[in-house]
């Protein structure tokens, strides 16, 4: 069966929330849909997967609401399902910055065609505001890549970058995976005294699909089993390295020690020698996960891969549980 992904968020005022979050589970309920979704008073952020007709249905259901009438949806076709199941929780934040920032003073909204022209004027200062282990495997062409290992340090980061720079007289180009980041940071920009920031419209995920790779390094990160995938669908070459033998590689694993599930870069030779570890202290501890390459980048999805001591233990992995999708 053929699948499609899709990601989509829309900020609007959601007067029930909860009502909303039972809302969806009817509607998934039976049905053959993965996906991570998060309702909030401040609106709807979401990424799924499901067969073409079923992700059709969903389209279409949730746009028949007026509330998400304008919802616009990015769409992939992918192999197989992406997330081990459909969850959909209430948040206080759809993005996690612990102070409320209104996305209608953000930058101004720029297509992936207008952005291609930018960044080629060399005007710009280009900021890309994902987290390190994201832009490490991937990102644009001289772009300032700021060493942020949470979503929450963006807005001590804004205040140090005001400092930096002369806010009045820099202009500003940032980009995250899907948009829904950048509505809310360039906002903090814009507080900060930064006069001209605009915000790539879709993130990465619409650039590629309008635009493909010109300008564009390595893969980008995504918030689901597939952890990296080519903008533009095609062969790249990648531009991080194995954490062990530092070889050319872009592959994301979690730690097979339990308590530790690191998430770091690993070629397959390495992956054998450290036991899926990211240390060789790891390779030592007592609850450690069974690695098999074959699992590819999904090592909390294949049963072979999620053994321990006899006993099966397929937990999810710390990074995409506690993340923010695009």
């Amino acid at each position: 069966m053929e699948y499609i992904a899709l990601a989509y968020y829309l900020f609007v005022t959601i007067e029930d929330p909860q009502a909303e979050v039972k809302n969806h589970k009817s509607f998934f309920d039976g049905k053959e849909y993965s996906g991570r979704i998060y309702i909030s008073e401040e609106g709807i952020n979401g990424q799924m997967s499901a067969s073409l007709a079923c992700a059709e249905a969903y389209m279409a259901w949730l746009k028949a609401d007026p509330r998400f009438s304008n919802i616009a949806f990015k769409i992939h076709p992918v192999t197989e399902q992406i997330f081990p199941r459909v969850t959909v929780k209430y948040r206080s934040q759809l993005v996690a910055l612990d102070q409320r920032v209104d996305p209608q003073e953000g930058g101004v909204h720029v297509t992936p065609a207008e952005w291609k022209k930018m960044l080629e004027s060399g005007e710009y200062l280009v900021l890309d505001v994902r987290n390190q282990y994201e832009w490490e495997i991937g990102h644009f062409e001289g772009a300032v890549l700021p060493p942020l290992e949470t979503f929450r340090e963006f807005p001590a980061y804004a205040d140090k970058l005001s400092h930096e720079l002369d806010p009045e007289n820099t202009k500003v180009m940032m980009y995250c995976t899907g948009g829904i980041r950048c509505e809310l940071y360039s906002a903090l920009l814009k507080k900060r005294g930064f006069k001209d920031v605009y915000q790539l419209e879709g993130g990465v995920i619409q650039y590629g699909l309008e635009q493909g790779r010109e300008h564009w390094k390595g893969k980008l990160f995504v918030f689901d089993d597939r952890l990296a995938v080519s903008i533009d669908g095609k062969e790249c070459e990648p531009i991080s390295h194995c954490l062990h033998c530092r070889l050319p590689c872009d592959t994301y694993y979690n730690c097979a020690n339990m308590d530790c599930n690191t998430l770091f870069i690993c070629c397959e030779s390495c992956l054998d020698i450290y036991k899926g570890c990211c240390g060789h202290t790891c390779t030592t501890m007592p609850r450690l996960r069974a690695m098999d390459a074959r699992s590819g980048n999904k090592p909390f999805r294949k049963k072979h891969a999620c053994s321990l001591q006899g006993q099966e233990s397929c937990c999810v992995s710390q990074v995409l549980s506690q993340s923010t999708p695009v």
